[in-house]
């Protein structure tokens, strides 16, 4: 958080950094208010392979929100993923307390601390431990028990839990550029609540998101995260394979696929560019068909490895609920219809629809704050609507996420 009670979240992506700040207004809802964006060169297929390149990345992505909202910022929401996460799941058992045997928020809290005793190899961290369903009594698939009637508790919860040396090293650059974890919010449980519809997560849905250097898999059935995957391939690797085609630096590469690149040859159009290839004294000049042969294997190669996570996930056949892209790397003409060729599902891509944020490369970091949002929103309404600034509301929901999210 920051200062006026401002929301602030970081994703920490390969190819860029971004810090959106938001505010809940007197409906509720949360408005974005400030966004900074800045190139990452400290990361490579998610991992920080350079802590002051990473800093810097940090520090000018929070500059720019800090510019355009008029105000410091001093601590954030960190969204995390990528190959360094992974998923268990166990569970926990209590008695209810209270001579009624009502079960209350506090049995609640103590089965979900019960679910978190498991052996954890020392070089993981917990990240989060979330609830999937209740049981009382025997009475299975309870949802929400507080208010219930009844002697036993037990919680089936999802643990998720991150290699300790990534953890530390996303901490130390974050707190390197002058700023305090409010806490980590895992992107397979925050991004699909906001880009999957009830039903899509009720039926069985798989939400793909394409970055730079990851492409991660979240698959939800019975609004439960089924599994969560994060394949070292991304946007980056088809602007290399454009680059090395090409015979021209990266930079100008990545400027080449924004602007010419496509999946397909139906896509693609036909437009005639002119480049400076590496070693050549003059100009070449190229037809965006050409683009295909370097860009199709590529994408074909992403959606087969996808195919392969679905398959390991238990679905030989595609999800009823469809398949969900997003990400920045998604919005190449032409790689829905690949999608949906390869994965034999209907296939859409989600943008944020919050204003100034309507990229899908923004769907993480803008994700985080609606998950924020989430956790109490009556008590969120009721201090917009006071006018009065409480530290002490804030600080509980911090303490909240200290303790869940780590």
């Amino acid at each position: 958080m920051a200062k006026n009670n401002l929301i602030c979240s970081l994703d920490i992506g390969t190819t860029n950094t971004r810090a959106i700040v938001g505010e809940i207004d007197r409906d509720g809802i949360m408005n974005i208010i400030g966004i900074g964006q800045s190139k990452s060169t400290g990361l490579k297929k998610g991992i920080v392979i350079d802590i002051e390149a990473t800093v810097r990345g940090i520090a000018d992505a929070i500059s720019q929100a800090e510019r355009m909202i008029g105000e410091d910022l001093d601590s954030v929401y960190i969204a995390i993923g990528g190959p360094q996460t992974a998923l268990l799941s166990n569970k926990g058992i209590v008695a209810v307390q209270g001579e009624l045997r009502e079960v209350t928020g506090t049995d609640v809290d103590r089965v979900i601390a019960a679910a978190q005793v498991l052996a954890i190899p020392p070089e993981r961290e917990v990240i989060n431990v979330t609830p999937l369903s209740y049981i009382v009594d025997g009475y299975e698939g309870i949802k929400d028990p507080v208010g219930m009637i009844g002697v036993r508790l037990e919680a089936d919860a999802l643990i998720i839990t991150g290699k300790a040396t990534y953890l530390q090293n996303i901490r130390r650059c974050v707190e390197r550029a002058g700023l305090e974890i409010s806490g980590m919010i895992f992107k397979g449980l925050s991004t699909p609540f906001m880009a999957l519809s009830p039903d899509e997560r009720e039926l069985g849905c798989a939400l793909v998101d394409i970055g730079g250097g990851v492409s991660e898999v979240s698959i939800y059935m019975h609004d439960t995260l089924l599994s969560f995957a994060s394949i070292p391939q991304g946007g980056d690797l088809i602007t290399q394979d454009l680059a090395h085609g090409l015979r021209v630096p990266i930079s100008q590469a990545e400027q080449i696929k924004l602007l010419y690149g496509a999946a397909t040859a139906e896509s693609s159009g036909s437009t005639v560019f002119k480049i400076e290839t590496v070693g050549a004294s003059e100009t070449t000049e190229v037809d965006s068909v050409e683009l295909v042969e370097y860009i199709q294997p590529r994408v074909d190669e992403i959606f087969d490895c996808i195919r392969n996570e679905l398959i390991k996930a238990g679905f030989d056949k595609p999800p009823a609920g469809g398949v969900v892209l997003t990400g920045g790397a998604c919005q190449l003409p032409g790689l829905t219809d690949i999608a949906s060729k390869k994965l034999g599902a209907n296939v859409r891509i989600y943008r944020p629809k919050q204003i100034g944020v309507t990229d899908p490369s923004f769907t993480a970091s803008t994700a985080v704050l609606q998950f924020i949002t989430r956790i109490n929103p009556a008590a969120l309404q009721k201090q917009v609507r006071s006018g009065r600034q409480s530290p002490r509301f804030f600080d509980r929901i911090k303490s909240l996420f200290a303790e869940f999210f780590g």
